[in-house]
Formats: C-alpha cells, sequence, structure tokens
C-alpha cells in the first residue's frame, strides 16, 4: 500500500518514538479507571479534600487523544475512552523535558494514549487528571475526521462506518440504542417462557417469505444451499418437535434491492407460541414495543422525524380491505382477477407494473395508498389468502387469512399469522405459489415437501410474529434509513483504483 504524505509523516512519528526506545504499537495496557468511573470517584473524594488539593490516590486511564492545545510549558489534552472523555494536564516540570517533547512532537490526534496521574479540579471547574506520567498505546496513521463537522459523504460514512463512529457521538449513541432494544426484546420474551434457539442460515431450501435468494455452492456435498430469507419453516418445525414458545433473533438475506427501508442482510426477531392466534400475538407485539421504548426512553413515547409517536397499548385493527378501500376507492374483493385489479388500481393513481401477478397488486396499493399513512401504531389485519400462503384461513371468511401487520411511523415494522397447520391446505397453497412463480413472480415460495411432512405429524394452533429489528431501531433512533443503524451495510464495490489519499480518513 502507497502511504498518502500525511500518513507518511505519522509513519516517521512512529519510527522516531522506536529510534527512542519507546514502542509505538506496545502489547501490553495498564488501566485502573475508566473516565466515568474517574468522574465518578473524584466527586465522591473531593468533598473531603482541602479546597484547592487534589485527590493523593493515583489512577491510570487508557483511551484516544481527540484534542489538544499547547501554553508554554502545559498541555491540555482530552482523552476519550468507551465511557467519555476527561482532560489530561500535562506540565513538562512534572513529566520531564523528555517525555514532554515526545508527547508534543511525536504524539497526534487520534493515538491511543495511557496516562497515570491524580484528580484535580482546575480553575476553570474542570476534572483533569494531572499527568505524573504518559505513553503512546497504538499510533494512528490516519488523522481524525475534523471534530465538529464529522464525516459529511454519505458514502464515506458507510464505508468507513469506524471513521463514522470516532467523529460522531450521536452515531455511538444510535448503537448503543440498537444494543438496548435487542436486549430488551430478548428480556421481554425470555421472561415470558419462549426458549431462545437457533436455525440454519445456510438452508438446502429456502421459504417462509416472498423473496428472492441469495444462491451458493456446498462443494463437500455438491448441492446448491440458499441463506436463508426467513427462519419460520424451521422455527415452526420446532413447535411440531414438542417445543411450544420459541424465539430467535437472526440474520436474514434477500437477494433485493437497497432504499432506505431494505437492506440486502438485515435482523429479524421471529417468535412462535403454541395454543396461540394472531389476536393473542397482535397483543405480544404491541406490549413488547411498548416495553422496548420504556427500556430506551424510560416512557412509551418518542419522537421519529418530527412527529411524536405513542406506542401505549391497545393499537388500533383496522382490515387491509378497509384501509385500501377507504384510501384508493379500490376494493380488491371486487376484482378477483388480475386483469381487473390491475385497470382498477391505474384508474385509481396507482404506479403499477403491468406484469404483476394479483396479490403484488393487492401490495402495491398497500405500499402507495395506505402505507405511508400509518404514522401511529396500527395492526392491519385479514389478508386475501393469495397473499399470505403460510396463514391459517378465517372461519368467517376463507378468501381471507388471520394474518396482521403492525405499522409505526409510515412503515411496516413486522409481519404474523395465525399459523397455518392444515399439510393438505399447506402443500395447496405451495402449488399456487409455484403457478405465480410460472407466471412470472420471482419471490413467490418453493413447494417445501419436508415442511408439508412435518405438518403431517402435527402442529398445535400457533400464533407466529416476525419483527424487523433494524425497521424498530430506525423509529426509536429518530433515522430515516436503515442503513443508518447497520453498522456496515452492504455497498456497491468501488469499481476504479481508489485514487492514493482514498485511504486516508477525509476531513
Amino acid at each position: 500500500m502507497e502511504l498518502s504524505e500525511l500518513q507518511e509523516v505519522r509513519r516517521k512519528k512512529a519510527e522516531a518514538l522506536r529510534e527512542a526506545g519507546v514502542e509505538p504499537y506496545p502489547a501490553r495496557a495498564r488501566r485502573t479507571h475508566t473516565t466515568a468511573e474517574a468522574r465518578a470517584r473524584f466527586a465522591d473524594v473531593e468533598p473531603s479534600l482541602p479546597e484547592g488539593t487534589e485527590d493523593a490516590e493515583p489512577i491510570e486511564l487508557a483511551g484516544r487523544l481527540v484534542s489538544r492545545r499547547h501554553q508554554g510549558k502545559t498541555i491540555f489534552a482530552n482523552l476519550r475512552d468507551g465511557e467519555g472523555e476527561l482532560q489530561l494536564y500535562l506540565r513538562r516540570d512534572a513529566l520531564g523535558d523528555t517525555t514532554f517533547e515526545e508527547f508534543l512532537k511525536l504524539y497526534d490526534l487520534g493515538d491511543f494514549v495511557q496516562a497515570r496521574g491524580t484528580l484535580f479540579r482546575t480553575r476553570m471547574g474542570e476534572v483533569s487528571l494531572r499527568v505524573s506520567d504518559v505513553s503512546i498505546l497504538a499510533k494512528a496513521l490516519n488523522a481524525p475526521p475534523e471534530k465538529w463537522h464529522g464525516l459529511q459523504d454519505v458514502e464515506t460514512r458507510y464505508r468507513q462506518r469506524y471513521a463514522d463512529l470516532i467523529a460522531s457521538g450521536d452515531v455511538r449513541r444510535v448503537f448503543r440504542i440498537r444494543s438496548t432494544i435487542i436486549s430488551a426484546m430478548r428480556r421481554f420474551l425470555d421472561e415470558r417462557g419462549y426458549l431462545e434457539v437457533e436455525t440454519p442460515t445456510l438452508q438446502p431450501l429456502y421459504g417462509g417469505a416472498a423473496a428472492r435468494p441469495f444462491t451458493t455452492h456446498h462443494n463437500a456435498l455438491d448441492q446448491t444451499f440458499y441463506l436463508r430469507i426467513a427462519d419460520e419453516l424451521y422455527l415452526k418445525r420446532l413447535l411440531v418437535g414438542g417445543y411450544e414458545r420459541v424465539y430467535e433473533i437472526t440474520k436474514d438475506f434477500r437477494n433485493e434491492g437497497i432504499d432506505r427501508n431494505h437492506s440486502p442482510e438485515f435482523t429479524m426477531l421471529e417468535f412462535y407460541e403454541a395454543y396461540a392466534d394472531y389476536l393473542k400475538m397482535m397483543e405480544a407485539v404491541e406490549q413488547m414495543i411498548a416495553a422496548v421504548t420504556v427500556a430506551v426512553y424510560g416512557e412509551p413515547r418518542f419522537v421519529y422525524q418530527g412527529q411524536e409517536i405513542d406506542v401505549s397499548p391497545p393499537w388500533p385493527r383496522i382490515s387491509l380491505r378497509q384501509a385500501i378501500r377507504e384510501a384508493s376507492g379500490v376494493d380488491y374483493q371486487q376484482h378477483p382477477d388480475r386483469e381487473g385489479l390491475l385497470a382498477a388500481a391505474r384508474a385509481a393513481g396507482a404506479d403499477v407494473d403491468s406484469d404483476l401477478v394479483w396479490p403484488r397488486i393487492v401490495d402495491e396499493l398497500l405500499k402507495q395508498f395506505v402505507r405511508p399513512y400509518l404514522i401511529q401504531p396500527t395492526f392491519l389485519i385479514d389478508y386475501p389468502v393469495a397473499l399470505s400462503p403460510l396463514a391459517k384461513r378465517k372461519p368467517e371468511d376463507p378468501t381471507h387469512v388471520e394474518r396482521f401487520q403492525p405499522y409505526v411511523g409510515g412503515g411496516e415494522i413486522g409481519n404474523a399469522f395465525t399459523e397455518l397447520n392444515d399439510p393438505i391446505d399447506q402443500l395447496a397453497r405451495f402449488v399456487e405459489q409455484q403457478r405465480d412463480r410460472e407466471a412470472g413472480d420471482l419471490e413467490a415460495m418453493p413447494i417445501d415437501l419436508d415442511y408439508v411432512n412435518a405438518l403431517m405429524y402435527g402442529m398445535p394452533p400457533t400464533g407466529g410474529v416476525g419483527i424487523g429489528v433494524d425497521r424498530v431501531v430506525m423509529l426509536l433512533t429518530d433515522q430515516p434509513s436503515i442503513r443508518d443503524v447497520i453498522l456496515f451495510p452492504a455497498m456497491r464495490a468501488l469499481t476504479a483504483e481508489a485514487p492514493r489519499d482514498a485511504i486516508e480518513t477525509p476531513v
């Protein structure tokens, strides 16, 4: 790799440290306190200290240099670790000429250092560490992003997330909240007796959703495998086997377009409960989202894209047919054939491709006329059979199934059913999906005969839910794009050879 001018300057500083007998990448670090623990310690001891004195017990901090200013025989620097920042106060007479000059001339912003000293409060009121010894832990060859503006180029932010995290406390906050959300989801289910399980990522046959898969080849088995598009069918096999409540938080993969709501790799929570139906699962979803929101904000309310949203249960429930009819004037029940529904959708102003099959036209009506306006939490319920091949029919209306989707902030965050457990009906639905595939619907599910065979052993009445974890994180962190809540989102490869300075962190 050819280094840039700036990188070469920093590399030479690393060599100068080595020549002075200092290893710029030592194998060991010493730290007695984080910056947060140091502040807490000083808050405890300061009331007992004579005014203007310092804590007598030395401590050691470690972290990244994020700012520095030089005033004669004094250097003020800020050290940041995973819990915050603390000011370092370095004096020439305390460190000695050699160490002081090394810190001044051979250390740079972005370097990792460790500092030993005692805590005190400056005349300006800043809790600081009076440094008696400082040493380098890792020499940074790239300059950190500019402090006040961070990374401005969106593409660079996604490609170099490490630099984005260095630059922005808000970005670090987003991913801390993401961790809180996933922990709260797991806690909610664990407390209700659900068993966390793991199912295959590589599958010999994909299913459980309407999506195109990523395909790979298993050399040892000489067989085509697929990255899972959902874990639904495997989780329901576990209910056949005797478990009554299971869940999985996992990565799914769909070979589809990328936009603000879709990523080819995303995180999904799915949970299934025996002897439950979609009504019970609606209650579980609204309770979970409320609990997760409280875990983040302390109350079941948050602001997303300028709108305050209250997720307190219960949420309104509207049938899909009613929602589409009221928003577009199209009653899909009155247009059972593809050509008729296509004409009605276009007459209502929908932008619909002429080659879409009937269920995809219904889905487009939902996306274009209904979804953007469901800001407050709402359940859309009761979907056409053709749109829901894994859900149980409504007893009073066999043209529809017991399915719901939760919508919040103008977007869908999940999908759920009273699960179909009749193996013969399930096989017929798979066959119908195959017809749709032959008619051009590349997202239609293949026939999974092993899953049908599992159902033939008997699966109890079951309610199941899938929640898009990334979309929940988008809502609770007020982020407009799914790529803002995925640490390392999929990006198009750079085709041209990168310029020499492309390996630097842009300022």
